[in-house]
């Protein structure tokens, strides 16, 4: 096998930009919105049904590239599976579809070059428009001569990169649903009030008394404090750049999005000062609140940083950190966060961190906290292994992703395998 097989080529002669497809107009069908693209990540995160008016339309299996300003520099490309067999969905005009030519090009091939660094550099350099809104130029792309690999080998190539992605997407779904365990089981104890009463029986259905408080009904023995006695902020902060080759554990917003995996840097490209953190801290957007971003880091290095964008929770009261993060984590936590935003509505929008520890709270024994998180605590401790092991294989992807797809590593293909062990 030599790279005498892969052949320079115009795009437009492997991919079909923006295939024909119809839906007649009033139709009720599948849209995808540009929120519903992750950074970097292959699957779309979800749906809605909608009236087709306009916009671009897709099947399986196509590639949806964001085509204007920050979105494509952001990384929102994704492949479509969310459809039945035979059906057309439909999404934001800003996208450009890519699809396989049959016998020439594979679907799987086409989005791992549309991630790809001399793709997408290509696609950004292109863009033009008035500033905010520079939107990629088709026609470039199209005329954009690239070496691409034989149909067998695209598909070799594709698999490769498609079974870590699908490995970290088995860990994201195994995650999702912990999470949902978490909080359902901290619904049912702290908002439901069904904790184990002193005989293993649900409290409030088995008729344990509930007394007033000014936060409404709650069981006898509880409280009513503010946040301030359960937690304390942490502002302790460095200058990653008077370490420039230090390497730091960087907990960032972007980094949040980017499929909670935080960035690894030297302090020379780190510009602003951060904070300080550690695996005992709970982490909470105090930027837009309306988009809920709560992480508890589990950090692999000693030199662990965060954005100064989020507040730094530490509990002050011993091991019940994990029922903190799910108290933080709920709902009525976060509508609570958004109606004491202060700033202009939309993207600018800042909770006061200091502000924050005296809302009001419903404070339950220590005990029950404790027993709460010792239940807890193995399921955090599984979401953070899978995020390590996500960082790990994402990792491994990045590095062997630019390596393929300009043939620096070659895949042996399955005939050359068995005539190399015969």
């Amino acid at each position: 096998m030599t790279s005498n097989d892969w052949k320079e080529v115009q795009l437009k002669d492997v991919i079909l930009f923006n295939p024909r497809e119809s839906i007649k107009k009033g139709t009720m069908a599948k849209k995808i919105s540009m929120d519903k693209l992750a950074p970097y990540q292959k699957k779309i995160t979800g749906f809605e049904y909608a009236e087709f008016k306009s916009g671009t339309k897709f099947k399986n299996g196509d590639t949806l590239l964001a085509r204007i300003t920050p979105c494509l520099e952001n990384g929102k490309t994704a492949q479509v599976d969310i459809l039945d067999d035979n059906e057309i969905g439909f999404g934001s005009t800003e996208f450009i579809v890519m699809r396989e030519i049959s016998g020439i090009s594979d679907n799987d091939f086409i989005y791992y070059l549309a991630i790809s660094d001399d793709f997408r550099n290509i696609a950004i350099k292109s863009m033009t428009g008035t500033s905010g809104r520079q939107r990629v130029q088709m026609d470039v792309l199209e005329q954009t001569k690239l070496l691409i690999p034989p149909l067998r080998e695209q598909k070799a190539i594709a698999n490769i990169l498609s079974t870590l992605d699908e490995k970290i997407e088995t860990n994201n779904q195994i995650n999702e649903k912990l999470e949902e365990m978490a909080q359902a089981l901290f619904k049912h104890w702290f908002v439901d009030f069904e904790f184990p009463n002193e005989n293993g029986e649900p409290y409030k259905s088995s008729g344990g008394e509930m007394v007033d408080s000014e936060l409404g009904m709650i069981p006898k023995g509880w409280e009513v404090g503010k946040l301030g006695e359960l937690v304390e902020i942490s502002n302790k902060s460095i200058k990653p750049q008077e370490y420039p080759e230090k390497f730091f554990e960087h907990y960032s917003i972007p980094a949040f999005d980017n499929g909670k995996t935080p960035e690894f840097q030297k302090g020379k490209e780190i510009k602003s000062n951060k904070y300080v953190i550690n695996n005992h801290v709970v982490l909470v957007s105090k930027l837009n609140p309306s988009t809920k971003r709560i992480w508890k880091p589990i950090t692999q290095t000693k030199n662990a940083i965060c954005s100064t964008e989020f507040i730094v929770y530490m509990s002050k009261k011993g091991n019940i950190l994990s029922y903190v993060f799910e108290y933080l984590n709920n709902e009525k936590f976060q509508g609570v966060l958004t109606a004491n935003a202060t700033g202009s509505t939309g993207s600018r929008q800042r909770v006061k961190p200091k502000e924050t520890l005296n809302y009001k709270v419903v404070l339950p024994p220590l005990k029950l906290m404790q027993q709460f998180s010792r239940m807890i605590e193995p399921m955090h401790l599984e979401i953070g292994s899978n995020m390590i092991e996500n960082q790990k294989i994402k990792g491994l992807r990045d590095i062997l992703l630019p390596k393929l797809m300009s043939g620096e590593i070659r895949v042996p293909l399955d005939d050359e395998v068995l005539s190399e062990k015969n």
